[in-house]
């Protein structure tokens, strides 16, 4: 039995600027991604994967097209049922960690809980943060964290809501060489030990050697797709 696509993008177009300064981000870009699967989007800068993954997270707008989460049209959506889809069904990672200063690890962790008026379940929130080392450091503010724990709280913040999804805009884009190393583990497990989504942007090749599966852009349009086994 063939099941759907957790996420289905078909045909989508995306373009900014009119005129002679119109710059065609994607053009008839079509992508399936099963439940479970790890992909990392790949391409050299202005190939449209930022913008790809942006538009899949329902964060931007298409010009034509349909992205499907799960059977829910996001592009059909209004503004504030994407507010809401995104909120509880969808976590973000980015290369800046975008905690707020002056809440402990803890409560930047449970944030998206709290915006959506939800209890975090205590067996789960447990799980996450065992699993990312960061028992040790949830009263602690961001400017006491590294870098990497910073990151890892923004992980773990991107998982507290349990999303059907995780999108992750080169979220080792703003770490050393040995932390990000560390970071992509704990994504890969992700994958591996609670079967989560993940789409990721990157530009590092070795970073996404960790992927199930790489699609690279040129140019707005998919110019390799790659199935990989990773051990």
């Amino acid at each position: 039995m063939t099941h759907p696509p957790l996420l289905h993008v078909h045909a989508v177009e995306k373009t900014y600027g009119t005129g002679a300064g119109a710059v065609r981000a994607l053009d008839q870009v079509s992508l399936d991604v099963p439940r479970g699967q790890f992909l990392a989007i790949m391409g050299p800068s202005g190939s449209g994967k930022s913008t790809l993954l942006q538009c899949a997270a329902g964060l931007d707008t298409v010009d034509a097209g349909q992205v499907v989460l799960d059977g829910d049209v996001l592009t059909a959506m209004r503004d504030d049922q994407l507010t809401i889809t995104r909120r509880d069904r969808i976590g973000f990672i980015f290369q800046a960690f975008n905690l707020i200063p002056t809440l402990t690890a803890k409560d930047n962790i449970v944030l998206p809980l709290k915006m959506a008026k939800r209890t975090a379940d205590p067996v789960w929130f447990d799980h996450v943060v065992g699993m990312l080392g960061l028992l040790d450091r949830l009263t602690h503010k961001p400017a006491e964290l590294s870098g990497g724990q910073q990151q890892r709280v923004a992980v773990a913040r991107a998982l507290i809501t349990q999303p059907d999804i995780i999108f992750a805009d080169e979220p080792t884009g703003a770490l050393d060489q040995a932390t990000s190393a560390s970071l992509i583990r704990f994504l890969r497990r992700l994958t591996d030990e609670l079967n989560q989504t993940l789409v990721m942007v990157t530009h590092d090749a070795a970073v996404a050697e960790w992927a199930d599966r790489i699609v690279e852009l040129r140019d707005g349009s998919i110019a390799r797709d790659v199935a990989r086994s990773v051990n």
